[in-house]
């Protein structure tokens, strides 16, 4: 078990990059129309370099696209991603919110949490949230 605990932690932290990275590309484009390397620079108070790093990496997967000094573009699976993480994100933040935290502590709570939660966890969230409390056998 204590492998496997370490494994999926480690396989999360990776990702949890390019998540935020979508995420943020998405909210760009829908509050601005487009989404410009500064956006993401001011958005995670980063240099340029740290941006120009991490977008590459998302057009080698396949999550963004971008041509020189153009906006970024997320690909249809970078949307997915984009959508799919609001998701968890929102599902945690309502559930923290559903517990009696804070709007402030939820909302930064959240934004760490989402990427460690299982499906099956969010699963549970999702069932308290709408149906409440399970009762005790």
């Amino acid at each position: 078990m204590t492998n496997q605990v370490y494994r999926r932690t480690r396989q999360d932290h990776s990702s949890e990059m390019a998540e935020d990275y979508v995420e943020a590309i998405a909210d760009a484009i829908a509050e601005r129309g487009a989404c410009r390397a500064v956006d993401l620079v001011s958005h995670f108070d980063v240099t340029h370099a740290t941006v120009n790093n991490t977008v590459a990496r998302l057009k080698r997967d396949g999550l963004a696209s971008t041509e020189p000094y153009g906006p970024i573009e997320l690909t249809p699976a970078g949307r997915r991603l984009a959508n799919k993480c609001r998701d968890r994100h929102q599902t945690v933040q309502a559930f923290l919110l559903k517990l009696g935290v804070s709007e402030t502590i939820a909302a930064l709570d959240a934004e760490g949490m989402e990427h460690h939660a299982s499906k099956e966890t969010l699963a549970a969230m999702r069932r308290v949230l709408k149906h409440g409390w399970p009762k005790e056998k």
